[in-house]
């Protein structure tokens, strides 16, 4: 009778015991505007899960999916019955552009075997027009949030500064959530820098007629550096749209909330960057422009000699102050001058820059008498007045007093010679020598010769151990298994550690962290967690209850967190509490 059983089940143990791994989708032609699903199916564990390259799709996903079905195994003449899990990677896509792509197979790893999904060829058509369904929630999406950015000025002068505002406007009855950037705007040929501002609630503005609620996403303030069309690239954001509507449910109706994934773009928008013009351009114009003022101050004017005072060239005002050079200006010869210490203390509202940039120079006098500084000029386009201007600084007098503690270290003469420094002059005389055979030993015979022709014999036993102590590690299965365990543990804790910011990526690493955890501790598979499996064995180990019921709690919070929103700093505290649980149970088991 066993024999039968055996036989009866031995096809579906095989079946059961069978990898499979596939990639579907409902059709293989799409328009270009058309979403669709791609699904990755793992009738198995899916730790180690590779996706492929969507290059050619904007992408939403992935959403992960965890079910499963029965198997019956015949284990020493019993029936028992095993749960198989199934996982489904799910993502949504919308192609880029028309043509025939091929998606490349998926990966994932299982006892050390790499497994692949089969390729997908989707062939991408005409975009086609929306069907205008008032009851459609993606016609809905569709006409309901718009993403924009103002530009300040789309003609400007070189180095004037202009502001691109990105703003999102929704529909008052949607809800957002899950926002993260697809495209991020690159800005060629401008000098750039994001503002940091305070985000407030919704405003209720009108656009195109209709009411939205309008938030402010990115200030960035833009200085150009090249003439002609400059094209400033596209911000692209993905969401889910959130929104009540009534449905019917036999003879009843009730308000359900439906979830639309949706991608929105403010579009690419061209700056016609004026040159400056050449009429008046001075020839000590290094590319200044804004409306400044000009000074050059001596901290003192009458010191001894050897004594040391400071110079400040510096700008103030409004402009491009960190993207032009101050002027630079002639030393008398006695003065030793050292290099200019640049400092700015530059603020950048949406205005555009302001402050003060400065080079300060520290001067020491040789010799006395009284030296001048030249003025200094400083020239720059005003864009007020559309003219060039130029500063002039006071003429500085500089009266050197005689101080007989000081020796100068040049003469005025000879003050571009450089002094010679010769190090060591008198060598160290070697009191002991090493003396060397003239008579050589030959190799053949020597000590070294039956060392290196023994020392092979001596490794054979090394080797052998070695080999044996290979294959006793190769066939502990169940440590290996602990190992491997251990190892994906800590792989995915660190994956958590730098998908921090990304809400599905992080809480599917943390996910797998806790689950390769248990196996390593445990020695359990995927199929055997159950929740209060896990609390009986914990607890059979004599682990702390309220670090198991912390660890209870954080499993349910990694499963939930995917599908609620998410901060970043609830993902800090999620991975810090999972690293000191981890850390406990650890200890105790």
């Amino acid at each position: 009778m066993k024999k039968i059983l055996a036989l009866l089940f031995f096809p579906l143990m095989c079946l059961a015991q069978e990898v499979k791994f596939e990639a579907a989708t409902q059709k293989d032609s799409y328009s270009l505007n058309e979403r669709f699903v791609i699904s990755f199916t793992i009738n198995n564990e899916a730790d180690n899960f590779v996706p492929p390259n969507f290059s050619d799709f904007n992408v939403q996903g992935p959403m992960m999916n965890k079910g499963g079905a029965s198997s019956i195994e015949l284990v020493n003449g019993r029936l028992i019955t095993k749960r198989i899990l199934q996982t489904q990677f799910v993502y949504y896509l919308v192609a880029k552009k028309k043509g025939k792509f091929v998606i490349n197979p998926a990966e994932f790893e299982f006892e050390d075997k790499i497994y692949k999904s089969n390729p997908l060829t989707i062939n991408i058509t005409d975009a086609v027009e929306v069907p205008k369904d008032p009851n459609d929630p993606s016609y809905l999406a569709e006409n309901g949030v718009h993403l924009i950015a103002e530009v300040s000025n789309s003609n400007p002068y070189l180095n004037e500064p202009l502001t691109v505002v990105y703003k999102i406007l929704v529909n008052p009855a949607f809800g957002v959530a899950n926002m993260r950037e697809v495209k991020t705007p690159k800005y060629n040929g401008f000098w750039n820098q994001e503002l940091e501002f305070q985000q407030l609630q919704p405003q209720i503005v009108y656009y195109q007629g209709k009411e939205y609620k309008m938030l402010i996403l990115k200030k960035v303030v833009l200085y150009p550096l090249e003439k002609g069309n400059q094209l400033i690239e596209p911000l692209s954001l993905s969401m889910d749209i959130e929104m009540q509507m009534r449905k019917r449910f036999g003879p009843l109706s009730r308000i359900v909330i439906e979830s639309v994934p949706k991608t929105v773009t403010a579009g690419s928008k061209t700056i016609n960057v004026k040159s400056l013009p050449e009429n008046g351009k001075p020839a000590d114009f290094t590319g200044a422009v804004g409306n400044f003022l000009f000074k050059a101050k001596p901290s003192k004017t009458k010191l001894k000699t050897g004594e040391s005072f400071d110079l400040e060239i510096a700008v103030s005002g409004n402009g491009n102050l960190k993207l032009f050079d101050l002027p630079k200006t002639e030393f008398p010869s006695s003065f030793e001058v050292f290099d200019p210490q640049h400092k700015e203390e530059v603020k950048t509202p949406l205005s555009g820059m302001n402050g003060k940039i400065s080079d300060t120079y520290t001067i020491v006098p040789q010799f006395k008498g009284k030296y001048t500084i030249q003025p200094i000029q400083f020239s720059y386009f005003d864009l007020g007045s559309k003219t060039y201007k130029t500063i002039t600084s006071e003429e500085i007098i500089i009266d050197v007093l005689d101080n007989p503690n000081f020796t100068a270290t040049s003469s005025p003469i000879a003050s571009n010679k450089k002094e010679v420094i010769k190090n060591n002059v008198f060598q160290f005389i070697k009191l002991n020598s090493n003396f060397e055979s003239v008579t050589k030993k030959d190799f053949l015979g020597s000590n070294l010769f039956y060392t290196l022709l023994f020392a092979p014999l001596l490794l054979i036993p090394i080797v052998i151990l070695a080999k044996k102590k290979k294959e006793a590690i190769d066939a502990d299965v169940f440590g290996n298994r602990v190992k491997r365990n251990n190892r994906l543990a800590k792989k995915f804790l660190s994956d958590a550690k730098k998908q921090m910011g990304n809400k599905v990526p992080f809480y599917m690493a943390m996910e797998k962290a806790l689950h390769n955890f248990l196996k390593a501790k445990l020695h359990i598979e995927t199929s055997e967690m159950s929740k209060e499996n896990i609390q009986e064995m914990l607890r059979e180990k004599q682990a702390n209850e309220n670090d198991v019921e912390q660890f209870m709690q954080l499993m349910n919070d990694c499963e939930f967190a995917r599908y609620t929103p998410s901060s970043d700093v609830a993902m800090q505290k999620d991975y810090d509490k999972a690293v000191e649980i981890i850390s406990e149970l650890s200890k105790q088991l």
